[in-house]
């Protein structure tokens, strides 16, 4: 059995862009609190399709090793670098 959990914790928006703005807020003061939360990872669903998911960051890998971005799933700028504060160790 591996020695890390994940944590599932339903919570529920009244449409797409709220639950996607509250996931990305979520996320973001999570990963101050603790270096082993992986925002890149946060999706969202809709409850009675929890198999169908929506991504909440982009998290695409930028150039010249220079981490991943942290814009919007559907952003429509150039990719940018996470803050300090989102980064992985």
């Amino acid at each position: 059995m591996s020695d890390r959990w994940v944590i599932h914790l339903p919570v529920t928006a009244p449409d797409l862009h709220r639950a996607r703005i509250f996931a990305r807020t979520a996320a973001r003061v999570l990963a101050q609190l603790s270096a082993r939360v992986e925002p890149g990872g946060v999706t969202v669903s809709a409850e009675d399709e929890q198999c169908v998911r929506h991504w909440v960051f982009c998290d695409r890998p930028l150039p010249h090793g220079r981490g991943r971005c942290a814009l919007s799933a559907e952003h429509t700028s150039p990719c940018a670098p996470r803050p300090p504060w989102l980064r992985r160790p």
